[in-house]
């Protein structure tokens, strides 16, 4: 009897058991469903970056447009005027560009208006006419990578020695002439800061350019301690005077090398100490007068080949008044020259190339130059700006949207909108020269000045960008492509910060990368 009371008591637990748990479903059934946290969407998560506190007391501005519609992804302050830094070489490329066409190339010839007798004796002036070319150097071109230099970087100055001793000259009765009167002597772009123009970043536009304008002064260490460090220049040449002061110290200690040289003088002081065993430094310094350098080199190339020089060396430069005067100027006389030897420059694509891929400024200003020039409107900066300005009218912007005072961005008085860097990207992108033009801006984590940033991150090969960075500015622009496959074209600046440059950097690197896995537009 027990047994079978405890046998029903059991039966008993199991069907409540049972219809409990029959419930408790129907209950879960009826519950609503609890809701995943929703997805922040760009502009959430942008916004989310620019909060943080070190990057919130920056000024930005920001504009991202669907490159086939023009219809806005993601924008904040995208009319409110931005120093650009080396964005500005967008617009300069881009002119420069539209008026000479791809495959425009620089001619620079030597040139005489006298005699080459029977005896290879010239009676006058050997002179190397200038006429805006950037790349009579050991620069390897085309661009790949990254910039590289291989001596002799005279080498395109040797082949014109080559054709003259072709032409069996031998005694040059006069003087090396460098002659860059084909551009305006304005060296320097205004707002350029005095401490740039001792450096390879401010050296002096010229239309003899040679060497990018500069001087390669390599510092090595001595055989002892307590040795002078050993300092030449490159390639040799006696333009500079150079004190070395600097002193050769126990292996293991720091480098330490400084180096000044006031505005026009012909003087570098050095100082400072390298350890033994270092692999050494080199400083490219800017050099004072490019055409009379160019022409210095040269002479001791045609020393070098056996042809002597009687006269002296020097540099044949325009007055600066012929660029402005409104009146016709009066005809000077007619002087027949010769042309003896000449350098035919890589097709201008592969100089713009260089500009963006490197933001190489003096490129820049050369370009600038061009664009003015070939408008005939002069080989003034003055002349350059109006032709950048003439063609940005033409490409939908309004005057009120951009002010440009050089070629490069190294000025702070230059000014830009985020909107208007936009309307000249997808201008640009629509020309015969468009994609050219894209494709000579840095590839993220590939090549030029993006060849070491969206390293692991998914914008890794999508976004051709420049890059600009000054103190307390940084800009990123370009055009990106979404993981989808959608084009769009971008603007980002950070103006009045006080970071590391790779701080905004890393935060404009990340918010690219957002718009490249989520941004809008339409699939192309």
């Amino acid at each position: 009897m027990v047994a079978h009371q405890t046998f029903l008591r059991s039966r008993a637990c199991i069907a409540l058991m049972l219809l409990l748990s029959f419930y408790a479903a129907l209950a879960e059934e009826a519950a609503p469903a609890k809701k995943a946290a929703p997805k922040k969407n760009l502009g959430e998560q942008i916004k989310a970056i620019l909060n943080r506190p070190e990057l919130a007391r920056a000024h930005w501005g920001i504009q991202v447009v669907d490159l086939d519609t023009g219809k806005s992804v993601y924008s904040l302050n995208p009319d409110q005027l931005f120093v650009p830094a080396s964005n500005t070489k967008l617009f300069t490329t881009a002119a420069v560009l539209a008026a000479a066409k791809p495959d425009y190339r620089f001619h620079t010839t030597i040139e005489t208006s006298g005699e080459v007798d029977a005896n290879g004796r010239l009676l006058g002036d050997l002179v190397i006419v200038g006429r805006g070319d950037p790349n009579i150097s050991g620069r390897v071109v085309p661009f790949a990578i990254k910039t590289e230099r291989v001596p002799p970087h005279t080498q395109a100055l040797e082949e014109m020695v080559d054709q003259l001793v072709a032409r069996g000259l031998k005694i040059v009765d006069g003087g090396v002439i460098g002659d860059d009167t084909y551009y305006s002597p304005q060296r320097y772009g205004e707002g350029w800061a005095q401490d740039d123009l001792q450096w390879i970043d401010g050296a002096p536009v010229s239309a003899l350019t040679f060497n990018d304008n500069v001087v390669f002064v390599n510092v090595q260490p001595g055989e002892r301690d307590g040795d002078k460090a050993v300092v030449t220049p490159e390639p040799q040449n006696s333009y500079y005077e150079i004190e070395n002061r600097i002193v050769t110290t126990a292996a293991g200690i720091a480098r330490k090398i400084g180096v000044h040289r006031d505005s026009g003088s012909r003087k570098i002081v050095m100082w400072g100490s390298i350890p033994l065993g270092d692999s050494g430094v080199k400083e490219p310094l800017a050099v004072e007068d490019p055409a009379e350098f160019t022409a210095q080199v040269f002479r001791s190339l045609l020393e070098g080949r056996g042809i002597t020089v009687t006269g002296k060396t020097r540099a044949r430069h325009g007055e600066i008044a012929q660029f402005y005067d409104q009146l016709p100027a009066p005809s000077p006389a007619v002087v027949p020259t010769q042309v003896l030897a000449e350098h035919v420059s890589v097709a201008l694509i592969e100089d713009v190339r260089i500009i963006n891929k490197t933001s190489q400024n003096l490129h820049a200003e050369l370009a600038l130059r061009l664009s003015g020039k070939l408008a005939g409107q002069g080989g003034s900066f003055e002349a350059g700006a109006a032709a950048v300005k003439q063609f940005l009218l033409q490409a939908g912007l309004s005057e009120e949207e951009f002010v440009f005072l050089d070629g490069s961005g190294l000025s702070r008085r230059n000014l830009v909108t985020p909107a208007a860097v936009v309307k000249l990207l997808v201008y640009a992108a629509r020309q015969p020269w468009g994609p050219a033009y894209e494709e000579s801006l840095p590839l993220s984590g590939t090549d030029g000045s993006l060849q070491d940033r969206f390293a692991k991150t998914p914008a890794v090969g999508l976004v051709h960008a420049k890059t600009g960075t000054l103190s307390h500015v940084s800009a990123l622009s370009g055009y990106a492509q979404t993981l989808g496959g959608r084009g769009l074209v971008f603007a980002i600046f950070c103006n009045n910060h006080n970071l590391p440059s790779g701080k905004t950097q890393a935060a404009m690197d990340e918010m690219v990368t957002l718009v490249v896995s989520q941004g809008g537009g339409r699939k192309r």
